[in-house]
């Protein structure tokens, strides 16, 4: 008869940000762990509070699937000698399945006869295995900061206290980490200090819950949205959704009390963001809006607890938000004493890094860069000193108090003291903007000047980086520099700006060369750079939907112009599922595989002979200059639609003659024919990958 099987284990606080991938880990471990053990069952739940990791098997079988399975073995031939005794090969193969060697047998694969060997397992116990199953999945959770505690070289999240474990009623016996496993949990810390008895793992739930423990994250998550809703309509508003910051709360409390805080009147002039932030970054708490979305002068906090004293608990929060607001108060009204302008030579004191200089210098290198591309850009006049302005003014409020204290508002402080010194909108929107998108699925910019500078900020970010050595590897990128060129290309995308980024790359590097930094050679780095974005080209293709082998083929042409190989991938999507497609990429595949080996050379018309070779040459000199045209405008799709136009006659050739015969001039110049088809029919990219 089938039982459950209950695995937790109890720690000290763990952080909340670790919860959910350990959750994600101990259920894929689970299932995986169980299957390779051929060991059934109904349903696996994970369950994760500060204090501890749960796993629930639900009707776990109470022993193994019989295993029953043919091995094959080497080949007759080697198996037995000429006499049809068995030779050490077949000896060995029985001795390393634990069979006798007369158990074999003979079975063809693909015609040829081999030997097999057929297995057999009685299953084992469940309760037998379970030990170690419990010892393996622990040790098989990993964590971005793991801690080490006491003498033992063993690393979790945060130490472990206790563990339980049982099978139906029944304790599986185990010792991990100096613990012994038993049926013993703890309740809330300070709300249920007796030791909590788990009969059997159907009454985990519930023993918990009368000691204010909710031990299933998403039950948590609808308590405290059903009390966000009741406690924010109570004065009239509401909690727009924010998921990163209801999915950290859940994970900090066991038992969730919400309760609602009052925003002290004499901070509510300062700009919104200075209020929430404090709020949201680092009380955990949700700002409370009007249904029009204006900031109400509340906020509402997830306490870990019951309602017990709700109102000395609401005291102290609002106690300790208006301390930071105070702060932010005073930060406010000194950081306006001198114009954001009179700040920028302050950032000749930070170093931005050891080995690129100071804050101050990649100012100038962002304006260098910004200029570069609004010149290439087309941008002119006001436009082109709006856009310097704001890469001048970009990084001034580093040095700020308020940023010193609250780094979450680079940016958004200097977008407000701009507008307070005075600065045109344009600038003061392009300051705001300069960082974005901050994350995935955050907004590009939308003007131009936040476009530009934020552009050039990223990409010295990478150029620099890349130039003295600095690169992700594997899942290592300290510096996030594959959100930063992820950011590029999504504003690249966004605006729909054809600029080239290896000409970017090459300023960036010449304007860190020129301030005299030590790089290493820029031929040495820009194949990385390449490589580097078109990884990014490529995922954001792939998100799009787009099938792999599209991608791989319209990337072979390269990915120096972001858009234009966006638009070559799409075009490329539509087409090759029409019919005709098939008929175009075979003539592609012919050529292509008649001339890859060839080295490119030009064609001399007067060495044909054919008239179906001569009429293909014409053919493609009366297209050619439409063709480049379309190429040169980006028209992927009319250039396909000329470039079809010749497939019949290439059809015609390789019916009418041979490309590889003994005449050398005339090979030649039917290879270089064919090296035109390839490059007017490879328009939209390298379609011998597609699959």
């Amino acid at each position: 008869m089938a039982k459950d099987f209950l695995l937790e284990i109890g720690t000290e606080e763990i952080p909340a940000k670790f919860s959910p991938g350990a959750l994600t880990q101990l259920e894929e471990q689970a299932r995986k762990r169980l299957t390779e053990l051929r060991l059934t069952f109904k349903e696996i739940k994970v369950f994760a509070t500060p204090r501890r990791l749960a796993l629930w098997v639900i009707d776990l079988a109470e022993s193994q699937e019989d295993l029953s399975l043919e091995v094959k073995g080497p080949a007759v031939k080697a198996a037995y000698d000429a006499g049809g005794a068995p030779t050490k090969a077949a000896q060995g193969f029985a001795r390393g399945q634990g069979v006798s060697v007369e158990t074999l047998f003979v079975q063809e694969v693909n015609g040829i006869p081999y030997v097999f060997a057929r297995k057999s397992e009685i299953g084992l116990e469940t309760k037998a295995l379970l030990p170690q199953l419990a010892v393996d999945l622990i040790n098989s959770l990993h964590f971005p900061k793991p801690m080490r505690w006491g003498e033992l070289d063993f690393r979790f999240a945060r130490p472990i206290r206790w563990i339980v474990a049982l099978y139906g009623s029944e304790v599986v016996p185990f010792e991990f980490v100096g613990l012994k496993s038993g049926r013993v949990s703890r309740g809330h810390r300070t709300l249920a200090t007796e030791e909590v008895l788990i009969g059997r793992p159907s009454e985990y739930r519930e023993a918990l819950r009368q000691a204010y423990v909710i031990i299933d994250p998403e039950e948590r998550k609808a308590v405290i949205l059903a009390q966000l809703k009741i406690l924010a309509e109570n004065v009239g508003g509401e909690v727009p959704s924010d998921e990163e910051l209801l999915g950290e709360v859940i994970h900090l409390v066991e038992y969730p009390t919400a309760l609602l805080g009052e925003v002290a009147s004499q901070y509510m002039h300062l700009p919104e963001a200075v209020i929430t932030t404090p709020m949201r970054e680092h009380q955990r708490y949700f700002p409370v809006r009007a249904k029009d979305g204006t900031l109400l002068p509340y906020f509402i906090t997830v306490r870990n607890g019951s309602d017990f004293a709700l109102d000395t608990v609401k005291a102290g929060n609002e106690k300790v938000l208006k301390a930071r607001l105070e702060d932010a108060a005073f930060y406010y009204r000194e950081d306006q004493k001198v114009s954001l302008a009179d700040l920028v030579p302050k950032l000749g004191k930070i170093v931005y890094h050891e080995k690129l200089g100071t804050v101050e210098q990649r100012v100038e290198r962002l304006r260098g860069l910004s200029r570069f591309m609004a010149e290439r850009q087309g941008f002119e006049g006001a436009k082109q000193e709006q856009i310097d302005r704001t890469a001048y003014l970009a990084k001034a409020d580093l040095v700020t108090l308020m940023v010193s204290d609250f780094p979450e508002l680079q940016g958004i402080m200097g977008a407000d003291y701009a507008k307070a010194s005075g600065e045109k909108a344009e600038v003061c929107q392009g300051i705001l903007e300069h960082y974005q998108p901050r994350f995935a699925g955050d907004a590009a910019p939308a003007s131009d000047s936040g476009r530009v500078v934020s552009l050039a900020d990223k990409l010295d970010a990478i150029v620099g980086a890349f130039s003295i050595g600095i690169q992700p590897t594997g899942s290592q990128d300290p510096y996030a520099l594959r959100r930063q060129a992820q950011g590029i290309v999504a504003i690249l995308l966004d605006s729909g700006w054809e600029l080239s980024l290896t000409e970017l790359i090459r300023e960036s590097y010449s304007l860190l060369e020129k301030q005299g930094t030590v790089l290493l050679p820029a031929g040495n780095i820009l194949p990385l750079l390449q490589d580097f974005f078109q990884q990014r080209v490529r995922f954001v293709l792939l998100e799009q939907g787009l099938r792999y082998d599209t991608v791989d083929a319209v990337l072979v042409l390269g990915s120096d112009n972001i858009n234009r190989v966006v638009k070559r991938a799409r075009v490329l999507s539509e087409k090759r599922v029409e019919e005709a497609f098939s008929l175009y990429a075979q003539a592609y595949t012919r050529c292509f595989n008649l001339t890859k080996k060839e080295a490119a050379q030009e064609l001399n018309p007067a060495h044909l002979v054919d008239e179906t070779e001569i009429a293909l040459a014409k053919g493609i000199s009366a297209r050619k200059q439409g063709f480049d045209e379309m190429i040169e405008l980006g028209n992927y799709e009319e250039a396909y639609d000329l470039a079809w136009e010749i497939v019949p006659q290439i059809e015609a050739l390789f019916q009418a003659v041979m490309i590889m015969v003994d005449d050398e001039d005339l090979k030649k110049a039917r290879l270089a024919l064919l090296g035109q088809c390839v490059k007017m029919l490879g328009c939209l990219g390298e379609l011998s990958v597609l699959a």
